[in-house]
């Protein structure tokens, strides 16, 4: 029996290079909706033990209100859940706290950082996916699209993916790997120069040898300013070049 492979995001890189995002899936996504959910339960709940200290009956109260009361207060109740979700993905850069817990993280479907729009109206969606209960229609959709995509996501062009850790090793480099010292010709890094080597070294698992060994002698000549026989020796291998790569960003901290 063949087993079809994970969902994955296709993205392309500024340098050019595809890389492969794992998707979320539909349990990853329920953990973190959970966990957002009881914060969003613990928040009603302390809102609705400080209105009672103000009104002794809350249900009474409630129930007092005109028709356009009680449809304008259920519409603020989704508004407040619906900031929630909106404002907490475009400030923690497509995570909310559930998500943050979970690992997930919500991007466009390039790959770029989700936006004010995208995700207004992915949550603003939430009220068709969650129907007719406890987001039925949306686990359907998720079911049959791909890359586990609700109505929300389909809309508003998104798609959830999870975090791979990092190899805090990667950024350690290897006394034996790397050539003492940094060399006299080589040129200052200036804080985007760090960057770059850094994102690239975070990226290399996901590279093909060929693109790993190309972008990685690309940097070497931009930044190296070694002799010919040093350059030759530090090319002869990943490790030796990403050393290198790691102790040039190393050396300007």
């Amino acid at each position: 029996m063949a087993f079809s492979p994970s969902p994955s995001l296709d993205v392309a890189t500024p340098e050019r290079v595809a890389l492969t995002l794992p998707v979320a899936g539909i349990g990853y996504r329920c953990l973190a909706w959970l966990l957002d959910a009881a914060i969003l339960f613990f928040f009603w709940v302390i809102a609705y033990f400080v209105f009672s200290l103000l009104v002794s009956d809350v249900l009474g109260a409630f129930r007092a209100l005109s028709g356009l009361g009680q449809t304008l207060l259920v519409v603020g109740i989704f508004a407040t859940q619906w900031l929630y979700w909106t404002v907490a993905e475009v400030v923690s850069h497509g995570q909310t706290p559930g998500k943050r817990l979970t690992g997930i993280r919500v991007v466009r479907s390039d790959g770029s950082p989700v936006g004010v729009y995208e995700s207004a109206v992915r949550n603003l969606l939430r009220a068709v996916d969650f129907l007719p209960l406890l987001y039925a229609t949306g686990c359907i959709t998720m079911l049959f699209t791909p890359q586990h995509r609700r109505l929300g996501d389909l809309l508003a062009g998104t798609v959830l993916v999870r975090e791979e850790r990092i190899n805090l090793d990667r950024y350690t480099a290897s006394a034996a790997a790397v050539p003492a010292g940094v060399p006299s010709g080589a040129v200052r890094l200036g804080p985007e120069d760090v960057d770059l080597i850094l994102d690239f070294l975070e990226r290399t698992p996901w590279l093909e040898p060929e693109a790993r060994q190309r972008l990685g002698a690309r940097l070497v000549e931009r930044f190296g300013g070694l002799e010919e026989a040093e350059r030759a020796r530090v090319l002869a291998s990943p490790e030796t070049l990403e050393g290198f790569l790691r102790a040039r960003a190393q050396a300007v901290s």
